[in-house]
């Protein structure tokens, strides 16, 4: 204040010519969980790698019909004097055949692309079915409780209990092997470890103060489990989905692989490598290359889901 009395009013701070005040106050703009984890996801060379891998891998699935057009050869297609030697056996990897033939003289680049197809498809629709069936039981158990959580747990009992292999070996016999039996055997055998999991996710959501607020409106039990719970275990859902595809892969092919999976003629890793059980000394390329496919695969899938696991743990800072 001023000897007079009159109020001293404070000099405005002076702003920078041409500079807008919106540009020099910029407003903080937060980001979703799913928007922290994709840049997480981004940064990590690893899995960024994977699923690069991966889409070469369904690249290669989806355009199997143009690999054999290219090489003029058909998937089932045997080439008895080109594709075999005079001793019978194989014939190496060459201009007519890039891998190498098979035992039966077909084109084993073909049949590489097409058993792709095989194990992409058993692989997703497998983990699909795996992850709806525990996710739905899971959430069950975990929010109703009483009697329904324990007749999910003895089911998950059962199912633990149970060998793999001959459960495998009933359907054969009740059935015919194909990718049916298969799925529902990897289904029957994956959805526990699903239901456990989400069942302790839910144990510690459901006495929340938003469940606890949706179910003083009202709202019913499906309601509360699709609706207010699920999306707060979908983390975990994508995570062992991405993780439970390799288990399926390598499960379809060790079915096929013990005669229990996919039938011949039909292309498929896991029946390549028990053909090339009896000849693979004088044949290196028949058991080297579907074993490469198969474990390429399935190490990128679980590079990818360890880095997806990453990337959804908010513990973990990478930015």
């Amino acid at each position: 204040m001023s000897l007079t009395g009159t109020p001293i009013q404070a000099p405005l701070e002076e702003q920078p010519a041409g500079v807008d005040a919106a540009a020099a106050n910029p407003k903080i703009e937060g980001r979703s969980t799913w928007q922290l984890a994709w840049a997480r996801l981004r940064r990590d060379r690893a899995a960024v790698i994977s699923a690069v891998v991966i889409l070469i891998i369904i690249l290669v699935a989806i355009f199997a019909p143009v690999f054999a057009t290219i090489t003029g050869h058909g998937v089932n297609e045997q080439f008895r004097t080109t594709g075999l030697n005079p001793e019978g056996l194989p014939v190496a990897p060459g201009k007519t055949f890039l891998l190498g033939t098979d035992d039966q003289g077909r084109d084993l680049l073909v049949r590489l692309a097409y058993g792709s197809r095989v194990s992409l498809e058993v692989g997703v629709l497998a983990t699909l079915l795996t992850v709806a069936v525990g996710a739905v039981l899971g959430l069950a158990a975990g929010y109703l409780g009483g009697i329904v959580d324990t007749i999910v747990a003895r089911l998950v009992d059962l199912v633990l209990s149970l060998p793999y292999l001959l459960f495998a070996i009933s359907l054969v016999s009740i059935s015919h092997p194909g990718m049916r039996i298969v799925i529902i055997v990897i289904v029957v055998f994956g959805w526990a470890a699903v239901a456990r999991i989400i069942r302790g996710q839910v144990l510690s959501i459901r006495e929340k103060e938003f469940i606890e607020a949706a179910r003083s409106l009202g709202a019913s039990s499906w309601r509360i489990m699709f609706v207010e719970i699920l999306p707060n275990v979908m983390a975990q859902l994508i995570v062992y989905a991405t993780l439970l595809i390799p288990v399926s892969i390598v499960a379809e092919a060790s079915l096929s692989f013990l005669g229990l999976g996919i039938p011949p003629p039909t292309a498929d890793w896991g029946q390549m490598l028990a053909e090339a059980e009896s000849i693979y000394q004088q044949a290196w390329w028949f058991i080297v290359f579907p074993g490469a496919a198969l474990l390429i695969t399935t190490l990128a899938f679980n590079i990818l889901g360890d880095g997806v696991r990453d990337a959804l743990d908010p513990r973990i800072d990478r930015l």
